[in-house]
């Protein structure tokens, strides 16, 4: 039972249920609200219908609404226009007035009903109503009664038909605040926010399990990652960790097996070839001892190349974080000491695109300086090997390396270029598979795994090689991701 409460189908038919009652509830909740309004208003809105046949042609008032005379004083103030002032009314006053035209016919006389409706800080919104001819003079007070109900006020109202006296009409009890009904619609709507807001929290949190999982490893082969994966969340999640673990000690036990194949061969084929070598010094002929020499030497050499890929591919080395500037500086500097023609070009000084502000409308530049030391998280072993084997490759195929460093917030690159290669840059993008080699095999030495095994350090630090063509010959670029 624990288990699937903590399965995506038990959370995926939770959430479904949750909604559906979360909505039913929020749906009978408004129509219930709305339904219960309209009531109100239609009430309000025949009690002006019949008000208005109470007012004109006498009789008894309609239920919750009661008519009064007005004494002399405040009779003199109404005949004024000074409702705001008359004793009884509400304070602040604000008076809406209304003159509503009865058209005279076979059943009824013509009369003009004067109307001054006086509430708290409310003007009343008379755009609402209709005033044309065709329009009943009863709907016209049926529909100032409507809006008056639906504002929350106490209006007093005053009116006087013809040029009778007026009197005060209170119908508090219809179109007052008592008289409106409990609105719920806000409550549906904050529930249905609010259970709204759950189930994306929820659904959130259970899918924030697969990005952080996705996440790790994405970076494990940049920055390394544990034996195995231990994870919170659904079961479904947990079942694909478990299958993940075991793909990784698979392949981790293949790798492991094949570099001790490797090396239990490259071991087993040192006494042969030591035999070899001292059987081939006892040769008199010197071009046939320097070839025998010669291919052991490469039987060997292919050997170590094969075991140096398989170690790259085990990911054995842990990151950390290094001056990617002073390892191509030392490196730079072993193989000067040794004679060799390789260079170290420091890039100048590289400016970079400001913000904008709110005070100008062009991003400002900026300057970084020129010596300053490039910090990465990496492998410095293999990235050392992998900057090894370009300047191997430009040394014996362009006679000279020449060795760049760039970098931005988010990579670094390695640009290491030779000079005069008769390689275009697509030849070099098809040496990068294992075991090929260019056209002039026979006079330079190697076993085509030097740019198989940079492209693999490469893709392990996030990045790639490529290249492209340079001033003085073929441009390796090594772009690795800094963090």
């Amino acid at each position: 039972m624990k288990q699937a409460l903590h399965s995506l189908r038990f959370f995926g038919i939770a959430l479904a249920l949750t909604a559906f009652v979360c909505g039913l509830a929020s749906a009978v909740l408004w129509m219930q609200s709305a339904a219960a309004w309209e009531r109100h208003l239609t009430r309000s809105y025949y009690t002006g219908k019949a008000l208005f046949a109470t007012l004109t042609a006498g009789g008894n008032p309609p239920a919750g609404v009661e008519i009064t005379p007005l004494s002399p004083a405040d009779q003199a103030l109404a005949a004024e226009a000074a409702f705001s002032r008359i004793s009884g009314t509400p304070r602040p006053a604000l008076v809406t007035n209304v003159t509503i035209q009865q058209a005279a016919s076979a059943q009824q006389p013509a009369h003009t009903l004067s109307l001054a409706v006086v509430a708290a800080e409310l003007r009343y919104p008379l755009a609402k109503i209709s005033f044309r001819d065709d329009t009943g003079a009863a709907d016209t007070l049926g529909a100032l009664t409507r809006i008056m109900a639906s504002h929350c006020s106490d209006p007093v109202m005053f009116a006087s038909v013809d040029t009778q006296p007026w009197q005060r009409i209170d119908g508090t009890a219809v179109w007052g605040c008592a008289a409106a009904p409990s609105d719920y619609r806000l409550i549906a709507v904050l529930l249905a926010v609010v259970s709204l807001g759950v189930m994306v929290t929820v659904f959130l949190d259970m899918t924030s399990h697969f990005d952080r999982f996705a996440a790790l490893l994405r970076s494990r082969r940049r920055l390394g990652g544990p034996d195995s994966y231990e994870t919170s969340g659904p079961r479904e999640l947990r079942a694909i960790v478990a299958a993940v673990n075991n793909y990784l000690e698979t392949g981790r036990e293949q790798l492991e097996k094949r570099a001790m194949v490797l090396s239990g061969v490259s071991h087993d084929l040192g006494t042969p070839a030591t035999r070899l070598r001292l059987r081939a010094a006892l040769i008199d002929d010197p071009d046939l001892r320097q070839r025998l020499e010669r291919d052991i030497d490469q039987m060997t050499g292919i050997i170590d190349s094969v075991l140096t890929y398989t170690r790259t591919e085990l990911d054995s080395e842990e990151p950390r974080q290094i001056s990617l500037t002073s390892l191509v500086e030392a490196l730079v500097a072993d193989y000067s000491d040794t004679g060799q023609p390789v260079t170290f070009r420091p890039s100048g000084a590289q400016k970079v695109q400001g913000g904008r502000s709110v005070f100008m409308l062009r991003r400002g530049q900026g300057t970084l300086p020129e010596e300053r030391r490039v910090v990465v998280t990496a492998r410095p072993v293999a990235l050392q090997r992998a900057l090894s084997n370009l300047i191997d490759n430009a040394l014996k195929y362009g006679r000279r390396a020449t060795v760049e460093l760039e970098a931005d917030a988010d990579t670094a690159t390695l640009i290491v270029e030779d000079e005069g290669a008769d390689y275009r840059p697509e030849d070099l993008e098809k040496l990068v598979a294992p075991y090929r080699r260019g056209t002039n095999t026979d006079a330079v030495q190697g076993f085509g795994l030097g740019l198989t095994i940079v492209a693999s350090i490469a893709s392990m630090h996030g990045g790639t090689l490529n290249f492209e063509a340079g001033a003085t010959g073929i441009r390796a670029r090594l772009s690795i991701e800094r963090n």
